[in-house]
């Protein structure tokens, strides 16, 4: 089979697409013959070895896909060949093929398609752990979405939609804006302008941000604290500037304000009572068509390189997905 390969931690376009074996069946698990991979930040982190945890070399990136499966092993009685899937994996799913425990993937829901299945799972739960469970974002309060034109950060300003919250979407360019307005954002900010503090007080009527949804970290994080409102929740989901910010202790303490980590590759260790309710009830949204991701960005599986260039350039709109299999 086809697969991306990365053979040492390194660049991009140092990573080549081989010819190699197909992986085998094994006791309880399915092979899927993949048709779609959601790419993210992370797997960019990863492929350069820069992220928090390293996967052993050589690996196939990737960790959504969705697509068909083609065999499945010794015990596994709920899924068939044949059978329309989605799933995460650690890694391995920028390949022809994947071999994943039962367990890792759940049904495709009819109407729904291999992109969008392959762009769901790792940012729509994100979003909603970071937003329902751990924010506890009510209706009518008040969340600023950072980098809103992202793919974790279209899914914060559909989940906060539907939670009830009023959005204002903050992105760099006049294009992310609008697109973030199309998706349903009440307002929205450019943060890379001096004074988007003052424009942002604006829109919340002074109130500031009742909940903050930052996978970008850097500067703006900081600034985007000093803009909390009372009781305020400064959600931490990623570093996507590069810098990991410093923030004065001061700050919380003057404004009653929390600053909460989500890592969602602990959930099923540490929550997984609360990962099952959050899977449920975000395979019911997009099984009733509630929420749709945003897919702007697709690839063929040949033009990887470029998939992932355009996550690193931050170019990318919604969710960026490599194509692989009819």
């Amino acid at each position: 089979m086809k697969a991306v390969v990365v053979d040492d931690y390194a660049a991009i376009d140092q990573v080549a697409l081989k010819q190699i074996a197909r992986p085998t069946v094994t006791p309880g698990s399915v092979r899927v013959r993949v048709q779609a991979v959601g790419i993210g930040f992370v797997d960019g982190l990863k492929v350069q070895g820069r992220y928090q945890t390293k996967d052993p070399l050589p690996f196939i990136p990737g960790t959504e896909f969705a697509g068909v499966i083609d065999a499945v092993g010794d015990g596994v009685a709920n899924y068939a060949a044949g059978q329309m899937v989605m799933g995460m994996a650690r890694s391995g799913a920028l390949a022809e093929y994947i071999v994943v425990p039962a367990e890792a993937v759940a049904p495709l829901p009819d109407g729904v398609s291999p992109e969008e299945g392959a762009s769901f799972r790792a940012n729509y739960l994100t979003a909603y752990y970071a937003l329902a469970e751990r924010a506890r974002l009510q209706r009518n309060e008040i969340l600023l979405v950072l980098g809103a034109a992202g793919g974790v950060g279209t899914a914060a300003i559909q989940i906060g939609k539907l939670l009830g919250a009023r959005v204002i979407a903050g992105a760099s360019t006049a294009q992310k804006r609008d697109f973030a307005l199309k998706l349903g954002a009440n307002a929205v900010i450019d943060y890379t302008q001096p004074d988007w503090r003052d424009t942002f007080k604006a829109l919340s009527g002074g109130h500031g941000a009742d909940v903050i949804f930052d996978p970008i970290g850097g500067p703006v994080a900081v600034e985007a604290f000093r803009s909390i409102a009372w009781n305020g929740r400064h959600i931490v989901v990623g570093f996507a500037a590069g810098a990991i910010p410093a923030l004065p202790f001061n700050l919380p303490l003057l404004k009653g304000g929390s600053l909460l980590g989500v890592d969602l590759a602990q959930l099923p260790r540490r929550e997984p009572d609360v990962l099952a309710r959050c899977t449920a009830e975000l395979s019911r949204l997009l099984t009733s068509g509630a929420l749709k991701p945003a897919i702007v960005s697709a690839f063929a599986l040949e033009d990887f390189r470029a998939a992932f260039t355009a996550l690193a350039g931050r170019d990318a709109l919604g969710k960026v997905v490599v194509r692989i299999a009819p």
